[in-house]
């Protein structure tokens, strides 16, 4: 053989040894093991209790709302006159509660003041006549009668005075003790209508319960709806998670509450999500006693939370680095 022909030959196997052992472990070098998943999403489907003609849409598809922000409203016309019935009822309630409680009025207790100064000057008049004709009457002047009439006419004086002191305390009073209570409930009940009122009235307005992305819009302002019909279909951040599998040999190192980081084509670095689940039962398990080989197979469901939900659609594929202490 040619000294030209040996030397192609070893320069080929040095090349196909090179490529042999940059398979077996420059590959795996470059190329580090990961726990393949996928980003899952639940959606939020959000209606109205009462059937009515949508009035105003006030979100769009692929749009982010925040927790609290309006969505869609129905026609509101007869529940916000109903609510406003309610509402007037609720204060004339509340005002009769609360006058029932009081006592009059100060002009009317004025009155009573005024009774009893003139029950007062009677009484000193009745007095004043009886001091004078109790002593003409011991010395025989006045006949025993006058002095009876002078008794009776301070004792009258002395009656009206304590009526008058007592009606006047009275006034100061509010209702007897059950009108009151009974005044109150009415107030309860009515303020109970009003807020009934206003929740039907809430409830075909309603509102983000939570930071999500609008997933679809079912229907457009002056589009009938039927009551308890989807209207706004919503992809909440809280219930966006990734969902992973880890074979049986390292499920152990995988408990709720542990943090992972993982990848994901087109995504910022720097990713972490906390796991929250960890299935109790494996996957694809093969209805045998488990041999060494059928154990390897075995994978578990692993479910996290996402730190930053908002920016991860659902249906991604991502890549999960194992735990430290996984197999290589």
């Amino acid at each position: 053989m040619k000294p030209p022909v040996r030397i192609a030959l070893a320069v080929a196997a040095v090349l196909l040894v090179g490529f042999v052992a940059w398979r077996i472990w420059g590959s795996g070098a470059a190329h580090p093991r990961r726990l393949s998943g996928y980003v899952e999403g639940e959606t939020l489907y959000v209606g109205a209790s009462a059937a009515g003609p949508v009035s105003t849409v006030s979100v769009q598809r692929g749009q982010r709302v925040a927790a609290g922000q309006p969505l869609f409203a129905l026609d509101a016309g007869q529940l916000v006159a109903a609510r406003d019935q309610a509402a007037s009822q609720a204060a004339a309630a509340q005002s009769q509660a609360l006058d029932a409680a009081k006592g009059q009025r100060p002009d009317e207790l004025a009155v009573y003041d005024a009774q009893r100064a003139a029950a007062a000057a009677a009484l000193a008049e009745a007095q004043a006549d009886y001091n004078r004709v109790a002593p003409l009457a011991a010395r025989g002047i006045y006949a025993p009668a006058r002095l009876d009439q002078a008794k009776a006419a301070l004792r009258t004086a002395q009656a009206n005075v304590r009526t008058v002191e007592q009606q006047r305390r009275v006034g100061t009073l509010g209702a007897r003790p059950d009108a009151v209570r009974a005044a109150q409930s009415q107030a309860a009940a009515a303020r109970d209508q009003l807020a009934a009122a206003q929740s039907r009235l809430d409830q075909i307005s309603p509102r983000a319960p939570t930071a999500a992305r609008v997933q679809d819009v079912f229907y457009q302002p002056g589009e009938w709806v039927a009551a308890n019909q989807p209207v706004v279909a919503l992809l909440a951040d809280d219930r966006v998670r990734l969902r992973f599998y880890v074979p049986q040999a390292e499920v152990a190192l995988y408990r709720p509450g542990t943090r992972i980081a993982f990848a994901c084509d087109g995504c910022k670095g720097g990713l972490w999500a906390r796991i929250n689940f960890v299935s109790p039962r494996a996957e694809f398990t093969p209805p045998v006693i488990y041999s060494r080989d059928a154990r390897d197979r075995l994978v578990f469901l692993v479910e996290a939370l996402p730190d930053h939900p908002a920016d991860l659609p659902p249906g991604l594929p991502v890549d999960v680095v194992p735990l430290k202490g996984a197999g290589k």
